[in-house]
């Protein structure tokens, strides 16, 4: 492994709005974001993994007016179905903010505005224009595509009305000079262009407030003007610091914030394409006219799509996680995600597409493997892990390659946020492994030590297993931030070392198309 680091590693997800339950979509960006906190708690970093909910949404408020319902009853129970993906998908979150629940959030909010206000960037202002209620954002008509918005495909209602304005234009230039020379990184870089060329269109400042009446009372009010309800996305963005006590007693920031945030370290956002705007552009011109630090990347993922539809809580494209990880189990839904979700450009999901993934990887590749492996030294060494001696035996030095350079190459992708390649590299220890057994065809080994007495094929025997095994327990490591329910799995049924006892062999994963009873070690 890799030399232990000791930067601070601070990871948030979006938060989501609860107009509905959640969807696969948004479980993918759960999960990259868990793989990144668990890469780096093994590099010997402090992490701190934060996902939580956005209630204060005009969204959430129409959805309940639909259902006849109290608009808190409606993201009260939202809001429990997406904190319970965190037994399903694995996941292993440090904090869970809730934008009307938690007592944190609203002091940090009001704070943040107050510090943008006294910089001069808060103006009242009439203003007539077209409203996605999807997006929560105005757009001009050269933002549209035949009248519609790009991203939701529904014509924006045309809105009049006086509200609080954010002094973005004044930011421009120095968001472009953070981009442009790194300190804040957008990843991956037709993301960071795309920004660049809004950068270089020009921005325009942009509402920060709906009246009372639009917003039907819900959200948190101006601080000043309790006519005015500040904007969602301005409310929400700011949870990434209101969740580490931003806007306390202790005014700007206690130890959470000034650890996490104000100190040393990364804070790092995952978003998707469609909000990087938001993330990209407003919440740093935000926090510069605050005079608080930035953060240091915006780690950018496309979209999933069902069956080639874009999904879609509103239009009822979706797919349950929860329910999903229930029919077909957590790892076989992480590692779909994680496994076949391109860096860059959409990927679509269908059952049968994860069906097909689970079952050639975890149960005929992964499962079979450890299965063949652990068999073998019961089989050829009564359980009891062999200990090679000298040099790896001709046929072993692929795979003990493999263990070796897999570290550096998972930490080189996931810092280039490419999760495909991550475990593609954690996979070649599963090729070589297996490719390793072939070739040295371990049963022959066996058979000529017993049968001919041969000291030769017995020596070589105990390195050809020794190395499958040594293979085996750098996967449950490798594994541990992608697959941590298997890897803990194969840990525990490859801990021994030599000299030590293997427990029994045993299937790993279920197989959804036949038994593992063909993971034999061979003829």
């Amino acid at each position: 492994m890799t030399a232990p680091q000791t930067s601070r590693f601070y990871v948030t997800t979006t938060i989501p709005y609860v107009n509905a339950r959640p969807h696969l979509g948004f479980a993918l960006e759960l999960v990259q974001a868990d793989v990144l906190a668990r890469h780096h708690r093994r590099r010997g970093e402090p992490v701190r993994f934060l996902s939580g909910t956005d209630d204060n949404s005009l969204k959430n408020v129409l959805a309940a007016e639909a259902e006849g319902i109290p608009v808190q009853d409606l993201v009260d129970r939202n809001a429990a179905a997406f904190a319970a993906l965190d037994a399903p998908l694995a996941l292993s979150l440090d904090d869970f903010i809730r934008t009307s629940r938690d007592p944190r959030h609203r002091a940090g909010v009001e704070r943040l505005w107050r510090r943008c206000a006294a910089a001069g960037d808060l103006y009242r202002e009439h203003y007539e224009g077209l409203y996605c209620v999807g997006c929560e954002q105005f757009y001009t008509p050269d933002d549209l595509v035949g009248g519609r918005c790009a991203e939701h495909g529904t014509e924006p209602q045309t809105v009049a009305e006086e509200n609080w304005f954010f002094r973005l234009s004044r930011h421009t230039d120095a968001l472009r000079a953070l981009i442009e020379d790194g300190r804040l990184r957008i990843e991956p870089a037709a993301r960071r262009n795309e920004v660049l060329a809004l950068l270089a269109r020009g921005l325009r400042d942009f509402s920060v407030s709906r009246s009372q009446t639009r917003a039907r009372g819900w959200g948190i009010p101006v601080p000043g003007d309790p006519g005015q309800v500040i904007y969602v996305w301005w409310d929400a963005l700011g949870n990434y610091v209101t969740s580490l006590g931003y806007g306390g007693p202790d005014g700007d920031g206690g130890a959470a914030y000034d650890r996490w945030w104000a100190g040393d370290g990364r804070r790092v956002h995952l978003v998707g394409k469609g909000v990087l705007r938001f993330h990209a552009v407003y919440w740093p011109a935000m926090l510069l006219s605050a005079g608080l630090p930035l953060p240091t990347d915006i780690l950018v993922h496309d979209y999933l799509t069902v069956e080639g539809r874009k999904i879609s809580k509103s239009s009822g494209t979706t797919v349950d996680p929860e329910e999903l990880a229930a029919e077909h189990g957590t790892d076989a839904v992480r590692w779909w995600l994680l496994r076949e979700v391109p860096r860059v450009g959409d990927a679509d999901f269908t059952r049968e597409r994860l069906v097909a993934r689970a079952d050639a990887d975890l149960a005929g590749g992964l499962g079979n493997l450890v299965h063949r492996v652990v068999t073998m030294v019961h089989r050829f060494r009564d359980g009891v892990v062999p200990a090679a001696e000298g040099p790896g035996e001709p046929g072993t030095e692929a795979v003990l390659a493999a263990c070796q350079e897999a570290p550096d190459a998972v930490a080189a992708a996931l810092h280039d946020v490419d999760f495909r390649r991550a475990t593609a590299a954690v996979w070649r220890i599963v090729d070589e492994a297996n490719r390793c057994i072939d070739e040295t065809r371990p049963w022959e080994l066996a058979r000529a030590e017993r049968r001919h007495r041969s000291v030769g094929a017995g020596r070589r025997l105990d390195a050809v297993l020794a190395a499958l095994v040594h293979a085996c327990r750098t996967l449950a490591g490798e594994l541990e931030p992608f697959l941590p329910d298997a890897a803990a799995l194969i840990a525990r049924r490859c801990a021994a070392g030599p000299g030590e006892r293997l427990p029994p062999p045993a299937p790993l994963f279920p197989h959804s198309t036949h038994r593992e009873a063909a993971a034999t070690p061979g003829p």
